[in-house]
């Protein structure tokens, strides 16, 4: 029923081109759990039939998930926080945790932000705690871009080079987000190793 929901939503929001690219992928990356490689594969596909152009879908499906990245980021900077404040304690969340979150995306917040976008599951809300710290705007939009703008390319190739090979599509995919994952891993376990060699020096 979901499966069928969403082709429709798909097959009727691409009968507006890339206007629909952008919804799309701005609801990919608010409030709504909605697969971006169901969106940006069949996009590549059709850039590889010469239909669509790989230069406007990325910029759109980029633009879009800037805006639902947004969404959240201020959803929960304005809200969020209020709520937090005002019933956290309930729910064992204290004045001091809040204080810890806003230090720490304050000091590792770019990377925590560009990770978080490259994995399932998580690229969707890793805008909410960022706004709730209230993290750099400017640092969440440059981190948040090139997250976004990463697994946007893999997914618009992915559909440009296997075009509608959905046995393919789908052994691809899980190969990629194997190693996406691994390498976030891996990144993020650089990242603390060089911070805490810094941290040492000091």
């Amino acid at each position: 029923m979901i499966a069928e929901m969403a082709q429709w939503m798909v097959d009727t929001i691409f009968q507006f081109g890339y206007a629909g690219i952008f919804v799309l992928m701005a609801v990919e990356s608010s409030f709504i759990p909605f697969p971006s490689e169901v969106v940006l594969i069949p996009a590549g596909y059709l850039a590889s039939k010469g239909e669509m152009h790989l230069a406007m879908i990325f910029a759109m499906a980029l633009l879009g998930s800037l805006v639902g990245a947004f969404i959240n980021y201020f959803g929960a900077m304005f809200i969020g926080r209020r709520v937090l404040e005002k019933y956290g304690k309930y729910v064992l969340i204290k004045p001091e945790t809040l204080d810890k979150m806003d230090r720490y995306f304050e000091k590792h917040g770019h990377i925590s932000t560009f990770t978080g976008r490259l994995i399932p599951g998580i690229r969707q809300l890793i805008s909410i705690p960022a706004g709730i710290a209230k993290m750099d705007f400017k640092v969440f939009t440059f981190y948040t871009s090139l997250g976004a703008g990463l697994w946007a390319a893999i997914l618009i190739v992915l559909g440009y080079v296997i075009g509608d090979n959905e046995t393919l599509i789908k052994e691809y995919l899980t190969q990629i987000t194997i190693v996406a994952v691994v390498g976030v891993v891996a990144l993020l376990l650089i990242y603390f190793y060089i911070q805490k060699r810094s941290a040492s020096k000091e």
